[in-house]
């Protein structure tokens, strides 16, 4: 999932560079560009991992996570 990560690296950076920088119009809206297909890719690759998820649950839903194995 190193692409995934990669992805959201990249976009702090875009954040960064447009919150603290002062970058010209043109060089703003490629990096908002940019940064709106960084999201697309990660919302699907979310998506694949939570349809791998219930695949793999025995009813196709997904269970909330307890850590208290006790209860």
């Amino acid at each position: 999932m190193a692409k995934f990560e990669d992805s959201i690296k990249e976009l702090e950076e875009i954040v960064k560079v447009l919150e603290e920088g002062e970058p010209s119009l043109e060089e703003s809206l490629k990096k908002f560009e940019k940064g709106i297909s960084l999201i697309k890719s990660c919302q699907e690759e979310l998506e694949s991992a939570e349809n791998k998820i219930k695949i793999l649950t025995e009813d196709g839903t997904i269970k909330p996570f307890n850590e208290d194995k006790s209860k």
